[in-house]
């Protein structure tokens, strides 16, 4: 069990629904009625308190969940500083906390933006896309992927200018791939070393990289993602932020993800 932000929202919603429910339950047994102004304070707060933090947490945990991009290693799609929000059902329904699946949806599919709980430390969040799907085999040579032996499509748009806290990307090549029908823009950059081989998904788990290729801790170097750490689907730009030039990317804000 991760002791995260959903683990002491669920323990609020829980300390304060018990007291707000056990005093009712009290004045109930004794016959007395509810008095506002005779109210004690602790029950007060938890009466106040008690339906935010439920609708938070269903919120947050059925519906969608906000997050930050703190790193670079999906440029260009997203930025350091954007804003996004996850859809939490569209894999399956979770309980919070015990992140046990109770009802089955949809599968990630090729291409997908997913958030996961990073395999080697389930406390961390992780932000990359599915390349492989389980039994897939994925083949990562001279910065150019094969899925099943099929060479993935790349189109050369040429050199990127990065923008904000991405400046330094400026100069890597901007290529449009095609993952079987979803199209995305990735960075390369050439003469960077870069983990290559042959990857086997098992059953159960995926694949998945980051859009700046040289630049993104991911599968190559640790292996898998087991669909029970998959949190959800990342799908819209809410806000972003550029904390190196102090300024909101209103350009950015409404951005649909794919």
């Amino acid at each position: 069990m991760d002791y995260d932000f959903s683990f002491f929202l669920a323990v609020a919603t829980l300390v304060t629904g018990v007291i707000w429910g056990g005093y009712l339950l009290v004045l109930k047994s004794t016959g007395a009625t509810f008095d506002e102004e005779n109210e004690p304070v602790l029950v007060e707060y938890a009466r106040s308190f008690f339906p935010v933090v439920l609708i938070v947490l269903v919120l947050r945990s059925f519906i969608a969940e906000p997050f930050r991009i703190p790193s670079a290693s999906m440029m260009p799609t997203l930025l350091i500083g954007d804003f996004i929000l996850v859809n939490k059902f569209t894999y399956g329904i979770r309980l919070p906390v015990l992140n046990t699946k109770i009802i089955e949806m949809n599968q990630p599919k090729r291409g997908d933006i997913v958030v996961f709980r990073y395999p080697k430390n389930p406390a961390v969040d992780y932000i990359k896309r599915v390349i492989g799907l389980p039994g897939d085999r994925v083949a990562y040579y001279d910065k150019k992927l094969h899925i099943n032996e099929q060479p993935v499509s790349q189109v050369s748009l040429g050199r990127y200018q990065g923008v904000g806290q991405g400046e330094d990307m400026t100069g890597n090549e901007l290529i449009l791939e095609d993952l079987t029908g979803v199209e995305h823009n990735i960075l390369i950059r050439n003469g960077a070393a870069s983990a290559e081989g042959v990857y086997v998904v098992p059953k159960g788990s995926y694949f998945v990289m980051g859009d700046n290729r040289d630049n993104s801790n991911d599968s190559r170097y640790w292996g898998t993602v087991p669909e029970e750490n998959l949190v959800g689907k990342a799908f819209f730009i809410w806000m972003s932020w550029d904390w190196q030039h102090k300024g909101v990317g209103f350009d950015r804000i409404g951005t649909v993800l794919k």
